[in-house]
């Protein structure tokens, strides 16, 4: 089963993490399963918009091999090597939900090299990766896990921007970025989010016109998902009638045809 990759990346408080969400119930709604969902982003919380609960991030088994050989005491057992160790970790880390599987990558890293343990992980999610149809991984703007060779590579991008210019020229520089570091991706999408009733200035579309990214769907400004949020709801779940529902549905339809 051949595997296809898409990311999801924008600056903040775009909306980019609900859609990203809403991607992932759309798959599983549709019987388009097994999906792994990847949150890459540094401010995690994907698996609130998909209303799960995380326990172990791939950052912390991270750190703990990366500070193994200058710990006063080793948290890895004299009994296993560096892989040993991260394989056994490697699964606590993963989340098993009814319709889908999660893996959380937390914090960046910090001071020293984490070259070796990049390595690891990142072999060990190409292992993982086989085993599911979709994985849709939500980033940062800079994407930095897939910059770095430990995600796999990507098949599609969707770079999701608000409804302003300035927010249209924020996502051709993440593009850009895309092209500079040669990842591969076989197209850029763009998503416009929180567009009042779901329309576009003449200015805006100028400027995706000028920036040659390839919309691929509009998502108006929907109050239900304010309601879900401070309800403390999954906003992944918001119900068919919802506007900004039926939008993503529609560019899920493209997406995944």
């Amino acid at each position: 089963m051949s595997t296809f990759v898409l990311a999801v990346a924008g600056k903040g408080g775009t909306g980019k993490t609900t859609i990203c969400g809403m991607l992932i119930d759309w798959l599983c709604r549709n019987g388009k399963t097994p999906v792994l969902a990847v949150d890459a982003d540094a401010n995690s919380n994907l698996n609130e918009v998909l209303g799960v609960e995380i326990e172990h991030t791939l950052g912390e088994i991270r750190e703990i091999i990366a500070s193994a050989d200058t710990a006063a005491v080793s948290p890895i057992p004299a009994s296993m090597s560096k892989k040993e160790f991260m394989d056994a970790k490697f699964h606590t880390a993963l989340i098993e939900d009814d319709d889908f599987d999660m893996l959380v990558m937390g914090r960046t890293q910090g001071k020293g090299c984490y070259c070796f343990v990049n390595d690891l992980l990142s072999a060990e999610l190409k292992k993982l990766k086989d085993a599911y149809r979709y994985m849709i991984v939500d980033n940062e703007a800079g994407m930095e896990h897939i910059s770095r060779g430990v995600l796999p590579n990507v098949n599609a991008i969707v770079l999701v921007s608000d409804c302003s210019r300035r927010g249209i020229q924020a996502v051709s520089r993440i593009a850009e970025l895309v092209r500079e570091v040669d990842l591969g991706v076989d197209h850029a999408y763009l998503i416009v989010n929180r567009a009042p009733n779901g329309e576009l200035s003449d200015g805006v579309k100028e400027e995706i016109e000028k920036s040659g990214l390839d919309l691929i769907g509009v998502v108006p400004h929907d109050d239900m998902i304010y309601e879900y949020d401070c309800d403390g709801k999954p906003t992944a779940k918001l119900p068919d009638d919802s506007p900004a529902r039926a939008a993503v549905n529609k560019i899920a339809e493209k997406l995944f045809a």
